[in-house]
């Protein structure tokens, strides 16, 4: 797992979204355990309460379930939902996108191109 400290994104929601994605990609199975919030806080070096809040996250996003005594379980996943809200929130950043682009002067040819050098670094 990497955290960016100088990301502008919470360490919670980065933690949070890298599990998600790891779950969504079969990384992590349904009913298997994520690492306890003690030992992940200590594995990245930031605090219980940090670790705690991304998992509090997944849970009530449905990924997770808290076992009393245990820690968190991954949930079974209806994939096609998954990919759904993906596919909304990819569209909505591109929408926010599209329009800070317009403010810019940006047009469409150019956007496109921005695009193509993002996803070439990725």
């Amino acid at each position: 797992m990497v955290i960016l400290q100088n990301s502008g994104t919470p360490i919670y929601q980065q933690i949070a979204e890298q599990i998600k994605a790891d779950i969504v990609n079969g990384r992590i199975k349904e009913n298997e355990y994520l690492p306890s919030i003690r030992g992940l806080a200590k594995d990245l070096k930031i605090s219980v309460i940090t670790t705690m809040k991304a998992y509090d996250e997944l849970a009530e996003e449905g990924y997770v379930t808290a076992v009393q005594g245990k820690g968190y379980i991954v949930n079974p996943q209806d994939t096609e939902m998954m990919r759904e809200q993906h596919l909304r929130r990819i569209e909505d950043g591109l929408t926010d996108a599209i329009k800070a682009a317009r403010l810019a002067g940006i047009g469409g040819e150019e956007l496109k191109n921005m695009l193509d050098i993002l996803l070439d670094e990725q």
